[in-house]
């Protein structure tokens, strides 16, 4: 495969799965013995990766993911992305905020015989936290 082979298949797993919620291209895209790193919720193989896209879709069912840079070598791809969403379904155990939020994720993919075989997903959780209301933002002093 080729690198831009393997950016399309970030792009429809960002795309179909993550903002549209049809999470069949999982199957199509992710070995069977894929590990996923994201969220704390490490596992193994396609429903790993259904378990994030699913919980990330229960929080913010209006999820949208925008690929905002793209970097790629022989296996793996980087992406720089933002999602935006509104927390209609509660995050970390909270009643839902009602907020519209946008956090910037940075995705690394790494791919063996076509498939995705590994995922680290690195997001700005507290940023995310802090626009729900669920943790205070920081106090600015004047200048």
């Amino acid at each position: 495969m080729s690198s831009s082979d393997n950016i399309e298949k970030v792009r429809r797993l960002l795309t179909e799965a993550f903002s549209e919620g049809d999470y069949a291209v999982i199957d199509e895209l992710v070995a069977p013995d894929a590990i996923e790193h994201q969220n704390g919720s490490q596992g193994t193989g396609p429903e790993a990766v259904r378990r994030t896209a699913s919980g990330l879709r229960a929080s913010f069912p209006d999820l949208a993911l925008e690929i905002q840079d793209v970097i790629a070598g022989e296996d793996t791809v980087w992406v720089r992305v933002r999602g935006r969403g509104t927390d209609t379904g509660g995050v970390a155990g909270r009643p839902p905020s009602g907020r519209r939020i946008e956090v910037d994720v940075i995705d690394i993919v790494r791919f063996r015989d076509g498939l995705i075989c590994e995922h680290w997903g690195v997001a700005d959780r507290l940023g995310m936290l802090q626009q729900v209301g669920a943790v205070p933002a920081p106090r600015r002093e004047a200048a």
